[in-house]
């Protein structure tokens, strides 16, 4: 597969499935528990917006999970981490076929998360960034006792701005710099990020989170990246001006999120390696993945308790996951 722009800038193709699930069901696909499956993978952090705006908000019992492995080829996602090879809800081997039982001459990528209609078998959207907010949205009648507010209505101008920037710079900007096909075009997208992170840095400094005193959805977007920051951005996409564990603010930051339930206990550091390393081998050739960084630092003091703030504001912690949605032993902080 094919990544990096020979010509120079990386482009992002956002041309995605803008097919909503509604409580109207004005196109066609209402809110019904039970009804539709997320699919994701862990590796990849778009998907991972999604299985932790699932869980802050309680959503298991509505909205079921199916888990791709960390690694696909032309064809898309594979369920290789079933027994069978097979997503036990929608019995197929591939997303692929979901994508292609709505549109047979699908020709754009075939990305998680996606949200699949199980009665039809049919996949109803792709759109990352609209998934997580009609999740805070337009399931609230589903979400579970004392779930946060990640898309309060007073701030959501706020949200939308920082979001807007962070996409642009750091979520998107990690991938600009990694697939880069000239040197003019990595340098510009390498200062455009850490001109960005600098600036998130410097006003983290003196808050908590970044929009108000609360967890938003603009923490959980920065948070999957940063959270693969050093594990595979740093060396792989030749973003190295720095580690993110030697920027004391952002690390500060991102461990205080990642100590926080609902965030790191989602993250597998073995999936996340495996995708980038093995999938991306336009940059390395050889599919060799790194031994390293050690990952109990992730769990270390953070300090950030100083600044105040309440993660969940008048709601809860979630639960711990649900037996069976668990990362598995060895693929976290602490193995």
């Amino acid at each position: 597969m094919a990544y990096v722009n020979p010509s120079g800038e990386f482009s992002r193709d956002q041309r995605y499935i803008a097919t909503r699930i509604t409580a109207d069901g004005r196109d066609g696909y209402p809110v019904e528990p039970g009804r539709y499956r997320l699919v994701v993978s862990r590796a990849c952090p778009w998907a991972n917006r999604a299985i932790i705006v699932r869980r802050l908000l309680g959503l298991e019992d509505a909205l079921s999970m199916g888990v791709a492995g960390p690694t696909h080829d032309e064809r898309s996602w594979s369920f290789d981490l079933d027994p069978d090879g097979r997503d036990p809800v929608l019995g197929i081997e591939r997303l692929q076929q979901a994508y292609f039982a709505r549109f047979p001459d699908y020709d754009k990528g075939i990305t998680v998360p996606a949200i699949v209609d199980v009665p039809t078998g049919r996949v109803v959207t792709n759109d990352f960034a609209q998934i997580t907010l009609d999740l805070s949205l337009e399931w609230a009648k589903h979400h579970r006792p004392g779930a946060p507010e990640l898309y309060p209505a007073a701030l959501r101008d706020e949200i939308d701005r920082v979001n807007k920037h962070v996409f642009a710079d750091v979520n998107n900007g990690v991938y600009r710099a990694g697939f880069a096909g000239s040197q003019e075009a990595y340098e510009k997208a390498y200062h455009r990020l850490f001109d960005r992170l600098d600036q998130l840095s410097a006003h983290l400094a003196g808050h908590r989170y970044l929009v108000g005193d609360t967890i938003t959805e603009a923490d959980v977007r920065l948070f999957t990246t940063l959270v693969r920051f050093d594990a595979v951005y740093h060396g792989h996409f030749k973003c190295n001006r720095a580690k993110l564990s030697e920027m004391p603010v952002l690390w500060a930051y991102a461990k205080d999120l990642f100590q926080t339930p609902g965030f790191g206990d989602t993250i597998d550091f073995a999936d996340i390696k495996r995708h980038y390393y093995e999938v991306h081998r336009e940059i390395n050739p050889t599919g060799i993945v790194p031994a390293g960084p050690d990952f109990s630092t992730w769990l270390g003091e953070h300090g950030r308790d100083r600044l105040g703030g309440r993660p969940f504001g008048d709601g809860t912690p979630p639960p711990p996951p649900r037996p069976g949605e668990e990362v598995p032993a060895g693929h976290g902080a602490t193995g």
